[in-house]
Order: C-alpha cells, then structure tokens, then sequence
C-alpha cells in the first residue's frame, strides 16, 4: 500500500511538471526590437549550439554563452551587461518576447526568426553613396540638449557600416543599409539597442536618433572632411588651486582604497572614471587589459572608480565582479556610487574636478602624484583609425609618465 502511494505521487509530480522549452535551432536568425513610431531595430546572430551564439554589429561579435532554458521561457544574457532577453518559441523557426533591463524598468518586444541573415532588406538599388565624413548634430531645435557628432561611414552598394563619435564616445560598431536615399543603421551589444533613419538629399542627411523604444531625437548631418571634434584632453580639468586627485572608495571586500596607499604609490597611475553598463568603457577596459599584459613589470597602476545604477550595493558590487570576471580585469574597480549615474553626483565625489562630461573618463597621474593629463571619452574599434591613434598617443604619453 505503501509503495503504491509513493508510486502515485511520483506519477502525479511528473505529469504536473512544466514542459521544458525547445532549444534554439543551429544557424543564422534575424531579431527586431521595437522601436518608436512603427520602425523596429534589426540585428543578426547565430546559433552555435543550443548553450552559445553570437551577434553581429559589423565587424563586431559578440560570444553569448549564458543561455538558460526554463518551463517554456529562454533567457538570453549577452555578456557583462545586465540587459537579456526572455522569449518563448513558436514552432522551431520563431521566437518572440522582451529586451529587459529591470535595474531601469524597461522592457523592448523582441522577435526572431530562424533562417534569415539580412539586417535590413532592401529590394532597390541606392541612389545615393554616404561614405566620407559627415558633421553632425543631435537634437538641433533645442539648445540646451544640442550635441555635435562625427559621422565615419564606409559604404560597398546597399551595405553600410560606420559610427558617430561624440565627445564622450562612439555609437560603436553600427550596421545597415542604403536604399534609395533612405539609410537606416542599428546596433545592439546587451546594453544599447541604437537605430538611426535618415534621408539624404544633397549632401544632407537628416534623421532620427532612436534607443530603444524609450528615447529619440532628431539629427542632421552635411557632407564636411575637415570637421573635428572638440580635442578630448580639454575637456575636463582640475580646478583653479588643485594639482592632484584625492579620493576614499570601497572595493567588493569592503575594504576602503585611497590612492594614497601602498598599492599606487610611487606609480604612474591611470584613474578610469567609468560604469559597466557602459560599452565605450568596455571598450576602454579591454585596451587597459591589453596594455597591462604588455606592461605587467612597469611602474604602473591603473583603477577604476565605478558609477552604477544599479539599486543596490550589493548588485552593483555583483556587476562590477561580472564585468571583471569576463574581461580579466586584475585591477581593482571601486564603487564609487550606486542607484544613479548622473554626472554631476561624480563632480560631487570628485569636487577638484571640472565639467565631467562623460564615461569613461580617464585621469593620468605621475609618480608624483600630480594629474597630468584627464581624458574625456574613448575612441573605440568601431572608429577605425582613431582607435590606433589613441593607442599610439595613450603608449606615448604613458612612456613619458614613466621615463620621468
């Protein structure tokens, strides 16, 4: 009697189990977010196995191996980023849900589908050739919210791809396409979802900015080769009276680090101002990892003084240990703020600096202790030669820091 009652019991569990969710299907998919006013955001990846896939931005690929299977849901978390995507599979070709980012309650509509590798279909030909140079600016009816911009495009018939650099960074590794006069460009890495429409006429390009489906802003951009940005070491400064930067943070042991310690002393150090739900500080970490391997027994150190979002301290302190973990980053990030972002909270902690304007924000100091140099923004891969400009600059200048 016993037994039978064990028996039923087991039976009835295994019947009221949730059926578990097919696995996603080897190969190339096309996926759209949605964005405002009817247009939707297109990217592309590919299905490796039902635990690993990668999307493309361009020249950019990005490895996901955190895929998780549960009841009839799958959870896609592309790396370092808190952003995922939750869906449910309808057949074995079609997959929709949300682009979630709880920290900042936002949530996209996300579809895919199986056996597509085109980003953006086009069915004309381009009567129109953006590669070249564009001066650009941001939202420019209002004066208070206007930005310049440097469009770097690069197009082979329909296909384009390129970026926008702004004084505080890049928009990364776009993608897209030329039909007609419309060009339409996208972009998404786990924590921007970017899409840009325009129509160009007459060497004027003017458009939409959109994130997501919680933001946009219009731009216009003219044809311009000699257009330059604001120069990146002007940006942010020291205050009249000031020589040097102070500061007391916790690290994920709690323990209290001040650049006044043992760790930094006697060191060219480099301060990174910074937050790791930001993709041109990712960029810059992975620099700083790179040049760090290549200079282990050199007189410097570098540390990262972090800005999150992120609720709470714990789940900030979370981020900051995924980020490190996936990067290989061996130097210490400390919180520096947590439940906000807003830059002028990192003026407040940092109140012998002016303006800051941007994240990442580099900060160069001698073995003296003395700032020599501050760094606004960060010229990622995606801008080509400015990347290796800055690579050459950042050596030069480190290697006098040291040769001092």
């Amino acid at each position: 009697m016993r037994y039978c009652v064990v028996l039923l019991v087991a039976l009835f569990l295994f019947n009221c189990e949730q059926p578990s969710s097919e696995k996603l299907k080897q190969g190339m998919w096309r996926a759209t977010l949605e964005a405002q006013d009817g247009e939707v955001l297109p990217f592309n990846f590919e299905v490796t196995n039902d635990s690993l896939l990668t999307i493309f931005n361009a020249e950019e690929k990005i490895k996901v191996d955190e895929i998780t299977y549960s009841d009839d849901s799958i959870w896609i978390k592309p790396p370092v980023f808190d952003g995922y995507i939750k869906a449910k599979m309808d057949g074995d070709s079609v997959m929709s849900g949300f682009y979630v980012k709880d920290e900042l309650k936002r949530s996209v509509p996300f579809k895919a589908v199986f056996g597509k590798d085109v980003r953006f279909e086009t069915k004309d030909d381009a009567t129109v050739n953006i590669e070249g140079i564009w001066e650009t600016t941001f939202s420019p009816n209002k004066s208070e919210d206007t930005y310049k911009a440097k469009g770097i495009f690069k197009q082979e018939g329909n296909k384009v791809t390129g970026t926008f650099r702004t004084t505080t960074g890049d928009y990364r590794f776009l993608e897209g396409a030329v039909e007609g006069n419309k060009v339409k460009l996208s972009a998404f890495d786990g924590a921007h979802a970017f899409l840009f429409t325009a129509e160009v006429t007459d060497s004027v390009m003017s458009g939409m900015f959109y994130s997501g489906n919680h933001y946009k802003e219009p731009f216009i951009a003219k044809r311009n080769t000699e257009f330059e940005l604001a120069d990146a070491d002007s940006l942010t400064f020291l205050k009249p009276g000031y020589d040097a930067l102070a500061f007391t943070f916790p690290d994920e042991s709690g323990n209290m680090v001040s650049l006044s310690d043992e760790q930094f002393k006697d060191k060219v150090v480099v301060v990174q101002l910074m937050g790791t739900w930001c993709p041109n500080c990712l960029d810059e970490s992975k620099y700083f990892v790179e040049y760090l391997k290549a200079h282990k027994n050199e007189d410097i150190a570098f540390v990262g003084l972090a800005f999150e979002y992120a609720k709470t301290e714990a789940a900030a302190f979370k981020n900051i240990e995924r980020l490190k973990s996936k990067l290989g980053i061996t130097y210490p990030i400390l919180l520096a703020q947590y439940g906000s972002t807003n830059k002028q909270s990192a003026q407040e902690k940092l109140p012998m600096l002016s303006h800051v304007l941007s994240y990442p924000t580099a900060i160069y100091i001698d073995k003296n202790g003395k700032v020599r140099k501050i760094h606004t923004g960060f010229n990622g891969p995606a801008t080509g030669n400015l990347y290796k400009e800055y690579k050459s600059d950042f050596e030069s200048f480190m290697s006098k820091l040291l040769n001092e």
